[in-house]
Formats: C-alpha cells, structure tokens, sequence
C-alpha cells in the first residue's frame, strides 16, 4: 500500500471514547496540536453505550450542593475496598485531580454536568457514602454538534425504544409510572413528540442523554478546539526513534498515513472485551459476552505491548462483570441485554438450574456476576434465570422484554421471554428443577411479604434501596411472586468493559516490564489497566478515571518537552524509522 503524505500534530490519540477525548480536549486547550483516529465509522466507544455516570468524589456539584468531605473518606474506602490493589499514587490523584477536572471542563469547554448527589457507593465499607460522588453530562441536543452528529455512535439499540434514549433518574422513574401519574404521563408524551419530530428531520433522536450526551459534548469541545478528528482511521503500528515512541502508522479511509507525534502517543482504543484469544487467557469462565462495542478488540493493548510497554493482567478480576441476557437478532449473533436497573425492583429473583437463590439480586451487577461465577460447578455452564410474575413484567419490564404497554408477543416468540401460567410449566420451559423454584419461591413468598430478606438481605443497603421501588413498603426490594403468569429470562456472564489493561503511572504514561515510563507513550480509558485492581466499589469508577486521567494525560503532554528531532527529519528518513512489527 502507497505511503501518502506524512502527517504532523504534538499529539496523537487512538480511539474516541471519554479517555480519549478527555486527553485530547486538555491538549487542545492547552494549545497543542491533536489529532484524534477512530477505525470505526463512528466516535464514541463504549462510552456512547454507556449510563455516562462518573465517579468523582469531592466534586463541584456536590461542594455546591453543600455536600463536603474531607479527602481522607474517599481514600478510606478505596483502601477498604481494593485491599491488596490499593494503589496510592493513582487513588491521591483520582481524588485530587478529579475535581479539578471537572472544574476545567466546566470553564473551559461544552461540558456540562448533572449531579448524582443520592447515588451510593455499591457498599457499606469504612469510608463509603450514601452520596455526593457522582456526576454525570447534562442531557445536549445534537443539533448543536452540526455535521459531526452523523458521526456519533447512537445509543445501545437494546436499551432504548426505537432508537430513544432513557435517562437515568427522573426520566426514568417518569417512564416507569407513566400509568400511574398525570405528572409523568404528560412527560413521556413530550418525549415521545420530541422523538417523533427528530425522527421525521434528522433520523435520529436530537435529545441526547447518558453515555452519548458525554461523547457529544467531548466531540463539541474538542471541534471547538480545533482538534483534527478522523473516523475510518486504524493505527495499525508504532513508531520508534530511539527508545521514544514518535508517532503511528495509520490507515485512513484506505490510505496508509505516517503520523508524526511530536509530544506523544495515547492509547485510547477501548480495551479488548471481544479478543477472543486474551479473554480465553484471562477470563474465569468462557464462553463470555460483553455489552461493548464489537471492534473493542484490544488494538491499542496490542500496539503498546510491541513498544514494549507491560500488561497487567494480575488484577482481582479482568473485567467489569455484568449480567446479560441475549437477544436473538436476525441478522446473526445475538445481542447482549446488560441488566443493571430491574433485579433491585420488588418482585424478582434470581435462580440457578437447580431452581435456587444464589446472591442478593439488588447488588451491583459485578458483585451478581462474581456471585454466579462463584457457585457455578466446573464444567457447568454459567447460567442463571430472573423469575418474576406477570405484574412485576408489566410494572418494570424484564430486561429487553419492557414493561406496559409494549406487547409480549414478540419477545416470547423470539424465546427471548419465556412464560407459562404456572410456575412447574415454566421450569419445565427453562430446563430448571420444578420442585426447587416452587419451594425457593414459597419461601421467598414467606418473608417478602413482610420486607425483610433473611437468606440474602435483599433492600438492606442504601445502594440496594435507591434501586429499587421508594413506593414498595417496607422494603423497595422485596414484593410476592403470585400473579400468573410467570416470566423468565435467562441470564449469562457478561461485561460492561475489561479492567485488565497497559501498566500506567499516575500521569497516564504507560509502563514496561521494569515499571519505567516509556517515553512518548501513555494510555487512558481502558487500555490501562484498572486503577481498582478489577474491583468495583461504586458505579461510575471507569468513566470517573477515564476521564481524570485522559486530563491529567493532557496536561502531562502539554509540559512535555516537544521531540524538536522528528520535525527536522526528512521524508526518506522518516520512512526508515522503526516501525513496530
């Protein structure tokens, strides 16, 4: 293939999700020259996918809102939290660095943010709180993006209705008791109007919200920055001079590009959710399925790893365990459900084959999955149902199967939902032990009706409440199974991301065997390797140092000294220097 042109910026980032565009927004702000390769079609990675929330404890909004702790706390319950994984240079600069970064965002670029001042840490360790370290981006409407909307990765089509997004929170609650409310019934009709009018002009929903509001304010900052953003644009190898990483090899649009990066290179491509061979490396249980992008198949891990820097694969767990469910599609491999909002609700459990409770289905979805992959005997596979009667279906919906007034029809068709008018004919649907549903049920009956869960604790912390129904009492956890008929859906080990990654320092350089930084070399996102040592304290704890770090990357890069060799480098030369095979 015909080398083109080379082309020249201080720095150059691969891939386009929070890390990558939080790097490059710093940069850009910072008066560097930055240019961002995305090999999709489309910006955003997982992030666009994503609830968009980020874990910053101490943040601005929460100051604000006079919610104020010292920064022991949250350094508490890290170290509470990731035992053995703590890791004390990164945890100080999560903490003293992430305020600030949402400080300069908010003064400095698009960026606007909403609080999550009543969200809870997932538990109840020393230094955990009810509150107050959690932040997500304002809902942003699209149009203000201009022609760069078309490049914006949509949502998750299984996790909106026709392509319209759902926010957590109040848009959320409003869409649950839209039957219920005026209130709420008049705010699902402006949704829908909304919706159906951007369908009608632009083809896709203009109100952003979640993980695409985050992307879509990132991509509107970083155009008014003047960063050169590339879609179809593939680094396919590093270049070297010396010991300092220079630059990429990238194929754009078909045409292969030398890049020459006068301050670094940073990997930002996503990390490797669907490499089926490190999954098979470094995964407990196979197969596995992952609610991220399918062309997150560790490039950038890959690329840092021939530069020579280290992958850590030695964290407690090596990705962001979620439960999915999979949704056949037509066109070929199904799709993965992740099920993060209804196991908390009243009215549903969760069961092996053998018809049994085995965790506290309101517990974050990584502590589920551990549970899962916990009691799941060798050779086994790893499986569980949600069980729930027809009211509970109605009233929440049951994974991609959703609530009133959507009809059942299709996803029962499909054999995505299963359901039966008695309990041993669903068991018997599901290929799990009748007599052991119908007495885990009998007994979950028992006490459900009473609030108080005394296998599991279901409702017993505040992040297990604030998921569940405040209008159930006494516990927004916990209501009967009675109603038929009865619904199941089946649930299998997923991920929402990896968190084993490229060894990093506390300013985002990446690191080789001998933890050295290699020069001109960083990596965010989750190319890194997971500052919580593959634990999972709170929501939001990877897009939260994503986008910390991607800052802190930025700033790093705009004190580096700029590589004044390579721009007095000729052509010829250029092609002759190291490329990383």
């Amino acid at each position: 293939m015909k080398l083109q042109p080379i082309l020249e910026c201080d720095v150059l980032v691969l891939g386009s999700g929070a890390g990558g565009l939080s790097t490059a927004v710093t940069a850009a702000t910072r008066g560097l020259s930055v240019l961002v390769c995305e090999k999709e079609d489309v910006f955003g990675g997982t992030t666009a996918w994503s609830g968009g929330w980020m874990w910053i404890p101490r943040n601005p909004l929460a100051t604000r809102a006079g919610i104020v702790e010292d920064e022991s706390a949250p350094r508490t319950y890290l170290k509470s939290e990731l035992g053995a994984h703590f890791d004390a240079a990164k945890a100080d600069a999560l903490i003293e660095h992430g305020p600030r970064m949402i400080e300069f965002f908010e003064r400095n670029t698009s960026m606007r943010f909403i609080d999550g001042n009543r969200i809870p840490d997932f538990h109840t360790t020393h230094g955990a709180a009810t509150g107050g370290r959690s932040v997500c981006a304002m809902p942003f409407d699209g149009r203000e993006l201009g022609p760069l909307i078309d490049k914006l990765r949509p949502p998750l089509a299984e996790v909106t209705i026709k392509g319209m997004a759902i926010a957590s929170g109040q848009d959320l609650a409003h869409f649950l008791n839209a039957t219920r409310s005026a209130k709420s019934a008049w705010h699902v009709t402006k949704r829908f109007a909304t919706f159906a009018w951007h369908m009608l002009r632009h083809r896709r929903s203009m109100h952003l919200v979640n993980g695409n509001a985050l992307v879509a304010r990132l991509l509107k900052s970083a155009a008014d920055r003047g960063v050169d953003l590339r879609t179809r644009a593939k680094a396919v190898s590093l270049t070297r001079e010396a010991n300092r990483v220079t630059g990429a090899r990238v194929e754009i649009d078909g045409v292969m590009h030398d890049v020459r990066a006068r301050r670094g290179v940073v990997l930002a491509c996503g990390g490797y959710p669907h490499d089926a061979k490190r999954q098979a490396e470094t995964f407990p249980v196979m197969p596995h399925w992952s609610a991220a992008p399918p062309s997150n198949t560790g490039d950038g891990i890959r690329l840092g790893e021939r530069a020579g820097a280290h992958f850590d694969a030695s964290l407690e767990t090596p990705a962001a365990w979620a439960p999915v469910s999979l949704v056949p599609k037509s066109e070929g491999r199904d799709a993965a459900f992740p099920h993060l909002i209804e196991r908390a609700k009243p009215g549903v459990i969760a069961v092996t084959r053998a018809g049994r409770r085995f965790t506290n289905e309101a517990s974050s979805y990584y502590d589920f999955i551990c549970a899962l992959i916990g009691t799941t005997q060798a050779g086994e596979e790893a499986c569980a149902w949600l069980v729930c009667d027809h009211r509970f279906q109605r009233r929440y919906g049951l994974g991609f199967a959703k609530p009133f007034p959507f009809p059942l029809g299709s996803y029962e068709r499909s054999g995505y939902l299963k359901s039966a008018p008695t309990l041993e004919a669903l068991a018997q649907q599901c290929g799990i032990d009748a007599r052991g549903l119908a007495d885990t049920v009998a007994t979950y009956n028992g006490y459900a009706k009473d609030g108080f869960d005394p296998q599991f604790h279901k409702g017993s912390t505040p992040y297990n409440r604030v998921q569940g129904d405040a209008s159930m009492k006494p516990n927004p956890c916990l209501a009967p199974i009675v109603v038929g008929p009865f619904h199941a859906v089946k649930i299998v080990p997923g991920s929402l991301g990896t968190f084993a990654g490229l060894s990093t320092d506390a300013r985002s350089r990446a690191l080789d065997e001998a933890r050295a930084p290699i020069p001109g070399l960083y990596a965010v996102g989750n190319d890194a390797a997971s500052m919580m040592g593959g634990h999972y304290p709170a929501g939001g704890i990877t897009l939260g140092p994503a986008m910390t770090f991607g800052y802190l990357a930025g700033l790093e890069l705009a004190e580096a000294p700029r590589d004044e060799g390579i721009t007095n480098l000729s052509n010829s030369n250029i092609k002759q220097a190291r490329t990383l095979q």
